[in-house]
C-alpha cells in the first residue's frame, strides 16, 4: 500500500487525475485500450471535471462503475447519472460507458447482464463512507460475506444495506482484485480514523480493511483533511 497525504483537496484531485490518465493512457499504448471504474456520490464530482479535460485517447477507454443504486438512471441518486453529467463529457465524451444498472425493474437481471459484461478494470477508484464500506459491501448487508469472500466467482452482486438507502449493485472484492490498480480516494479527519482502525486488523465491521490488507493489486491511498 502507497500512502499519499495532500495539503488541500485540490491538489488531492490534481495528482489523482494526473495518476488516473497516465495509467489509463499507458494501458491504451501497451493493449489498445483502457477501462476505468469510478466510484459515484458527490465527493468525486471534482474529479470526474477535472478528468474530463484530461488530454487521453478516450474513444480507447470504457468508464464502468465500481457500485450503483437500484434506481433508474434518471433518478437523483443514480451513480450514472452522475458520470454522464459531469465525466463523460468534453474530452470524455466519446468513451464508452457500461452501466451496471440499465432498468431498475429486476436486480437479478441487472447483475446478470453486469456479470456477462464485467471486464477487469485498468484502474479502480474506491471511496469509503465513515462506516468503512467500500464499493457498496456494507458492514452488516446480508451478502457482506458473498462480496469479500476473495474467491467469489461472481464479478457483480446484489447488497442490501442496512444502513442506507436503495438496494446496490457492486463489484465484489474478488472483481476488485482483478484491477490493474486500486486507488482510495478519501478526505477528512473522521474517515481518517476509520483508515487507521482498518489498518491495525481486518474485519468485517470495516470492509475496507480487506483491500487495505491484501497485497495481489497494488493500493494507493490518497487523503486529504
Amino acid at each position: 500500500m502507497n500512502w499519499l497525504e495532500f495539503p488541500d483537496t485540490k491538489q488531492q484531485i490534481d495528482a489523482l487525475a494526473n495518476s488516473v490518465a497516465s495509467r489509463l493512457s499507458a494501458a491504451i499504448e501497451s493493449r489498445g485500450n483502457a477501462v476505468l471504474a469510478v466510484s459515484g456520490g458527490k465527493s468525486p464530482i471534482p474529479f470526474f471535471q477535472l478528468m474530463s479535460s484530461m488530454a487521453i485517447d478516450w474513444e480507447r477507454v470504457t468508464v464502468t462503475l465500481v457500485d450503483e443504486r437500484f434506481v433508474a438512471p434518471d433518478h437523483p441518486d443514480s451513480n450514472a447519472g452522475l458520470v454522464r453529467q459531469y465525466l463523460l463529457q468534453d474530452r470524455a465524451a466519446p468513451a464508452r460507458f457500461l452501466p451496471l444498472v440499465r432498468e431498475a425493474l429486476d436486480i437479478e437481471a441487472e447483475v446478470a447482464a453486469a456479470s456477462r459484461d464485467f471486464a477487469a478494470p485498468d484502474v479502480a477508484i474506491l471511496g469509503m463512507g465513515e462506516d468503512g464500506h467500500t464499493a457498496s459491501l456494507f458492514p452488516g448487508a446480508p451478502e457482506l460475506s458473498a462480496g469479500l469472500d476473495p474467491a467469489g466467482a461472481q464479478p457483480i452482486l446484489a447488497v442490501t444495506p442496512q444502513t442506507a438507502p436503495h438496494r446496490r449493485v457492486s463489484m465484489s472484492y474478488a472483481a476488485l482484485l482483478q484491477s490493474g490498480s486500486l486507488i482510495l480516494s478519501v478526505q477528512g479527519a473522521k474517515k481518517r480514523e476509520v483508515l487507521d482502525a482498518a489498518r491495525r486488523a481486518v474485519s468485517d465491521t470495516l470492509p475496507i480493511s480487506h483491500f487495505l490488507a491484501q497485497d495481489k493489486v497494488p493500493l494507493d491511498v490518497y487523503w486529504t483533511a
